[in-house]
């Protein structure tokens, strides 16, 4: 993996975060139908499906030589199930808190299917219920860290300019968590510091949790988190954790014709992938060749020596200059050889800024 995405996997207990968490990473993560079954944080590294590098392994197999895929790949973080009061410590609230704030994005798993054999932690089914609590409490302990952090900034402040534009800014911040609304509603002045320690800055997606006869039409309970999330600009996947779980334990072939019975397309994950993603501003850019087809992961607007020093530092400190393609143009010339006598492959300075798909060649030297 080229870049360490992390998602963290949160829910109220009983919505089927850890069933997700173990169909997803076959990791095994303790799945019990009671609160705080999840104790300690639990990492499953999933590669992301990406048909662009089979297509290119094709073309770059010699006779019996078949060059190794190498996908790029996200962390998933199975986090400690939340109850209400966790902002204050309540159940494994500081854990919590602490393991969501070093994560990249946030999967939000809700509870979307009825089953009476399952629990509820608050007695009921009710999605904006579950999503309003959480929220809840990650504001309330977001405003607890800006309000320590105004209080620091007041005395420092005095004299230093730099940190009186940080106190205007977290005063900011706090006005709108105080609306109970998450730091990212906001519009601000400036951009907000990492080392603010925000748990709401960070993009959400919600994963609706269906029933495994669900899947091809929306229920009721998802159209409530549909509603919810077009409110705040978020993404919705939908998901059957229980399906997930029997995917993860079939052969390719049989998962591919179990999908198509169900009616679906991809595995859940896959979107899941996908969607973390787009919400992350992430692209993929390929090194390819007879060795091996490898991807690797970068924020859009990233410029091809950073890129290179994805690879590595060395790339980066010499770069010269880059041979660069999209990869369906290289799967339609057969090769690097074929590509540069059609006079498909360009050469790119320090100043381009690498595209999706582009597949790249670093020229270095140090």
């Amino acid at each position: 993996m080229s870049q360490g995405l992390q998602i963290g996997i949160v829910g109220l207990p009983n919505v089927g975060k850890s069933t997700l968490f173990n169909a997803i990473t076959r990791a095994g993560a303790l799945a019990a139908n009671y609160p705080f079954a999840t104790i300690d944080k639990n990492v499953g590294v999933v590669t992301v499906p990406d048909e662009r590098l089979e297509a290119l392994q094709k073309i770059f197999t010699r006779g019996e030589r078949v060059p190794p895929i190498i996908p790029t790949g996200v962390e998933f973080v199975d986090i400690a199930g939340l109850v209400k009061g966790a902002h204050k410590g309540e159940g494994l609230g500081n854990q919590f808190l602490g393991n969501i704030r070093e994560v990249d994005a946030i999967a939000h798993v809700v509870r979307c299917f009825e089953d009476p054999n399952v629990v509820h932690v608050a007695g009921q089914v009710d999605p904006v219920g579950d999503i309003d609590t959480i929220n809840t409490e990650l504001v309330l302990a977001d405003m607890s860290t800006m309000e320590r952090r105004i209080d620091r900034l007041r005395k420092s402040a005095k004299g230093n300019k730099e940190d009186a534009e940080l106190l205007d800014l977290a005063q900011q911040v706090l006005a709108v968590l105080e609306t109970g609304q998450p730091a990212r509603a906001g519009t601000y002045d400036a951009p907000i510091p990492k080392d603010f320690g925000l748990l709401t800055i960070k993009p959400i997606i919600y994963v609706a949790n269906v029933g495994e006869n669900e899947l091809t039409e929306d229920n009721d309970l998802v159209r409530q988190v549909r509603e919810y999330a077009a409110r705040e600009g978020a993404e919705v996947v939908k998901i059957s954790a229980q399906i997930e779980g029997e995917l993860s334990e079939m052969p390719e072939e049989d998962a591919a014709a179990f999908l198509a019975d169900l009616g679906i397309d991809e595995p859940g994950l896959a979107k899941l992938v996908r969607v973390g993603y787009s919400t992350l501003g992430l692209i993929t850019y390929i090194t390819s060749g007879e060795k091996e087809v490898r991807a690797w992961t970068v924020r859009q607007g990233t410029k091809a020596p950073q890129a290179a020093g994805e690879i590595h530092s060395d790339f980066e400190r010499g770069f010269i200059r880059a041979e660069v393609i999209a990869w369906d143009k290289m799967v339609e010339a057969g090769g690097w050889v074929n590509a540069k006598a059609k006079g498909w492959v360009r050469t790119e300075g320090k100043e381009y800024v690498v595209q999706d798909g582009d597949i790249m060649n670093f020229l270095f030297n140090v």
